[in-house]
C-alpha cells in the first residue's frame, strides 16, 4: 500500500518540479529581454545616421560608425571636451577608489585588529549616515563646498564620493577580517613588527578580495554618479561625461546618435573592470556578508 502510494507521488513530485523550473526559465528569460531591451536600442540609436534615429525598424538599414567617430574626434560642438571631461570621470573614479580603501582598511584595522575602545560606536555611526537619503544632503554638501572654495572643483565630488562609498566599505571589510585569524597578527607582533607593518604585509595582502569588491563599487559609485556631479561642477572643462551628456538634452538638434554613441563608450571602462575582476568581487562580497 505504502509503496503504491510511493509511486503515484513521484509522478506528481515531478510534474511540479518541471513546471517550477518551467515557471523560472520563464521568468528568467523575461528579466533578460527587459534588461537587454534598453541596451538593444542604445546601440541601434548610436549606429543610425543622424536625423534618422525614431524609426520602427529592428536594425539600422545602413549601420554606420560615424557617431563613435564623431564622439572620438570631438567633432561636434558638445563634445569639443569630451577626453577632458573623460579624464575628469576616471580622475574622480580613481581617488575616490583609493581614499575610500584607505580610509575604510584603517578603520576596520583599527577597530577589528588593534581593538580601540568603542570603535564600535564608529563603524554604526558611520552606518547610520545611510538612513538619511543622499539627495537631502546635496544642498549641504554645496554650501559646504562653497564656503571652502571648492565650488567647480572635482576634488568637492571627490570628497562627496568618499563619504558616501566608506561605511559600506568599513562594513564589508569589518565581516571580512573576521575570516581573518587574530593569531597571526599576534606572531607578527611577538616577532617585532609595528602596527603599521602588521597592517601593510599581513591585514591588507588577506584582505585582497575584498578591497577588489569595495575598489569596484567605490568605483562605479563614482563613475555613474550624477546629482553631485551636476550640483558641484559647472564649467565644461571641469564637467565629468555624465554631466556633459545631460547638456545633449537642451539641444535644438537633439542629436540622440551622438548621446547614445558618447554613453557606450562612457560604459566600457567599468565592463571591462567588472569583468576582470567578478570572480574576486564575488568572493569578497559573499565571505563580507556571511561572516558576522
Amino acid at each position: 500500500m505504502t509503496a503504491a502510494r510511493s509511486a503515484r507521488r513521484r509522478p506528481n513530485y515531478r510534474l511540479r518540479r518541471n513546471l517550477a523550473e518551467a515557471a523560472a526559465l520563464a521568468a528568467g528569460i523575461l528579466v533578460l529581454i527587459w534588461t537587454l531591451v534598453p541596451i538593444y536600442n542604445i546601440v541601434i540609436v548610436a549606429l543610425q545616421p543622424r536625423g534618422d534615429v525614431f524609426t520602427n525598424d529592428i536594425w539600422p538599414a545602413k549601420p554606420s560608425l560615424e557617431s563613435f567617430w564623431i564622439v572620438v574626434t570631438q567633432g561636434y560642438w558638445y563634445l569639443e571636451y569630451f577626453w577632458e571631461q573623460f579624464g575628469n570621470s576616471l580622475y574622480i573614479g580613481v581617488v575616490t577608489v583609493v581614499l575610500t580603501l584607505l580610509i575604510g582598511s584603517l578603520t576596520s584595522f583599527s577597530i577589528g585588529r588593534m581593538r580601540i575602545r568603542h570603535g564600535w560606536l564608529v563603524s554604526n555611526a558611520a552606518l547610520l549616515t545611510y538612513l538619511i537619503p543622499a539627495s537631502f544632503l546635496a544642498i549641504p554638501f554645496y554650501r559646504i563646498m562653497h564656503i571652502y572654495g571648492l565650488s567647480d572643483n572635482v576634488w568637492s565630488v571627490i570628497a562627496a564620493e568618499v563619504t558616501f562609498a566608506t561605511p559600506y566599505a568599513i562594513f564589508i571589510f569589518q565581516q571580512y577580517a573576521v575570516s581573518i585569524p587574530i593569531e597571526l597578527d599576534e606572531a607578527a607582533r611577538i616577532d617585532g613588527a609595528s602596527p603599521l607593518q602588521v597592517y601593510v604585509h599581513i591585514y591588507l595582502p588577506l584582505m585582497t578580495p575584498a578591497l577588489v569588491a569595495v575598489g569596484t563599487y567605490a568605483l562605479l559609485l563614482a563613475w555613474n554618479e550624477y546629482l553631485y556631479q551636476f550640483l558641484l561642477l559647472s564649467s565644461k572643462q571641469s564637467m565629468t561625461v555624465p554631466v556633459a551628456l545631460a547638456q545633449f538634452l537642451n539641444s535644438d538638434e537633439s542629436p540622440w546618435n551622438y548621446m547614445m554613441a558618447t554613453a557606450i563608450i562612457y560604459s566600457l571602462p567599468p565592463i571591462a573592470i567588472y569583468y576582470a575582476f567578478r570572480r574576486r568581487m564575488t568572493a569578497g562580497l559573499a565571505l563580507g556578508g556571511v561572516k558576522g
